[in-house]
């Protein structure tokens, strides 16, 4: 039940650690997810929550939803002026070659019949600006801290492939395919007026463990 996951409550958010596999928006064949299930999140109101952001199917984590129309545009307007902080964690196939940096690299989406779509790294596209951190190194793999600016889709793991040179492990677009994908969001921090902040940590999933990297 997606009500054993809250992080956070209070009259107008609710904080999830989101299952990786679990996809926020309701897919074309009908299959689970957190839109499908809302109702498991209403706790005593008779409005359904709804998800102020989105994170990737195969992405876990902290995900926001708002109780109210009135805090959800509020939530909105911080998303989208720059307000609230993520950090995210992933497990890298490679190791950066610096400790630390700044990923400034415009995405742009492109598609084609036999590939379906993704995202790449264009001059002309959306700006995407990522911070991370090197924490861990071991057996050829990183385990990185990243701490993105914008919010542009499949943001992390575009600039880990093509900047950093070493894809989010067990990515089945941008890497080597196999396993779980290892991209956590791990802390979110909502600023309010007048309120205490929507703050939330997310515990890593086993199968972080399971890759050598229980601990952050």
């Amino acid at each position: 039940m997606l009500d054993d996951l809250v992080l956070f409550i209070d009259g107008e958010a609710i904080v999830i650690d989101k299952p990786a596999g679990l996809p926020v928006d309701r897919p074309r064949d009908r299959s689970p997810s957190i839109e499908s299930r809302l109702d498991e999140l209403t706790f005593g109101f008779q409005r359904l929550p709804t998800p102020v952001h989105r994170l990737d199917r195969d992405t876990s984590g902290c995900l926001l939803l708002a109780r109210n129309p009135k805090a959800h545009a509020r939530f909105q307007q911080a998303f989208e002026g720059g307000l609230v902080q993520k950090r995210y964690l992933a497990v890298l196939d490679g190791v950066p070659t610096e400790s630390s940096g700044t990923i400034d690299l415009p995405l742009a989406k492109v598609s084609s019949a036999e590939a379906g779509w993704r995202m790449v790294g264009d001059p002309e596209g959306k700006p995407a600006r990522t911070n991370w951190k090197l924490l861990r190194a071991e057996g050829g793999r990183a385990l990185v801290a990243f701490f993105p600016e914008t919010g542009r889709t499949h943001q992390i793991r575009v600039h880990a492939a093509e900047a950093l040179g070493a894809p989010v492990a067990g990515d089945p677009v941008y890497g080597r395919p196999g396993g779980a994908m290892l991209l956590h969001a791990a802390q979110l921090t909502v600023p309010r007026a007048n309120k205490p902040p929507v703050e939330a940590t997310a515990p890593l999933p086993p199968s972080f463990a399971a890759a050598g990297f229980g601990d952050s």
